[in-house]
């Protein structure tokens, strides 16, 4: 078999065998995408924030996974609390199976003390996944083991978050999936998802007489039947509003990203690039591109109430 056609193959009896998928995407830029795994991030920062990360998996296979991701929240003032809202959608290709999500997102949030923020929030939306094998060039066509024709199937998913920030430090914890649901294509093939749980962190320090200034974080993710920890580290340089960040993200037994960016007049464009350390080796990595707004926007506000922003890059 060729290498285009082992992959298909491969992407394909995932679908056919009904294993226990691990449905979220893993960016290598996770900070700059906080809201995409924790729904109690929408509208904290007091500004809107609208985001579109696109990841290209696997470069130099033919066919492999590629990733849009696009979101926005914003802050919503009611009486005397804060609430967020936010909005996104997902798709997910590789070969012959590809999936989309379409959320909703709600938080609301209190203070604790001066500058410290609490955030509790909910998600919920739409999955849909497509199983198609007309990529596919079978010796037998009518091998029952293949579907004739594309199959779709959708479900209902939940999830739920708290997030904790300050402007020199931040944590989230999550679940998603919380419903374990299992999404039916066609009268044969299912697809399950596991629930997925998240714990992220991170600060901002900033170094006296300099203008620069370094964001560690971190993000631990699983299923309790596989775990994966990404460490990272940035390096930002501000001046005259201006900003220019580079940094490397490590998973340990998984891969190693480089992280280049800037931020002019409220628009953040990140370029990453992992290198992953086993399976497809150094030279078949994956690209990714975020591109982001930012700006103060607040509805139904009432008086003039002052806001730090503590999304950093």
């Amino acid at each position: 078999m060729n290498r285009r056609f082992s992959v298909l193959m491969t992407l394909w009896l995932v679908v056919l065998t009904s294993v226990r998928a691990q449905w979220d995407v893993q960016f290598s830029d996770f900070t700059a995408l906080k809201s995409f795994y924790n729904p109690a991030v929408a509208g904290t920062d007091g500004k809107l924030n609208v985001a579109a990360a696109y990841a290209m998996q696997m470069a130099g296979y033919d066919d492999a996974p590629a990733t849009l991701y696009v979101g926005g929240d914003l802050p919503v003032f009611f009486l005397s609390a804060r609430h967020g809202m936010g909005v996104s959608f997902l798709s997910d290709n590789g070969g012959v199976f590809s999936s989309t999500k379409i959320s909703l997102k709600y938080a609301y949030n209190m203070k604790l003390g001066k500058k410290a923020r609490l955030a509790i929030g909910v998600v919920g939306g739409m999955l849909t996944a497509k199983g198609e094998k007309g990529k596919l060039e079978l010796e037998d066509n009518s091998d029952p083991a293949f579907p004739s024709s594309q199959q779709n199937g959708n479900k209902i998913d939940v999830g739920a978050g708290l997030y904790f920030y300050h402007p020199k430090a931040w944590l989230g914890v999550s679940a998603q999936h919380l419903l374990a649901p299992t999404i039916l294509l066609g009268q044969t093939n299912e697809v399950k998802i596991a629930r997925m749980y998240y714990l992220m962190g991170g600060g901002n320090i900033k170094f006296k007489n300099s203008l620069l200034s370094l964001q560690p974080s971190f993000l631990l993710q699983t299923d309790f039947d596989a775990w994966r920890e990404d460490v990272q580290c940035k390096v930002t340089y501000e001046r005259d509003e201006k900003k220019f960040y580079g940094g490397v993200n490590y998973s340990p037994g998984t891969s190693v990203s480089l992280l280049l960016g800037g931020v002019f007049h409220g628009i953040s464009l990140g370029y990453s690039y992992q290198l992953y350390t086993n399976g497809v080796g150094l030279i078949h990595g994956s690209h990714e591109v975020v591109l982001s707004y930012q700006t103060d926007l607040d509805l139904f506000k009432k008086g003039r109430n002052k806001h730090q922003s503590v999304r950093w890059l």
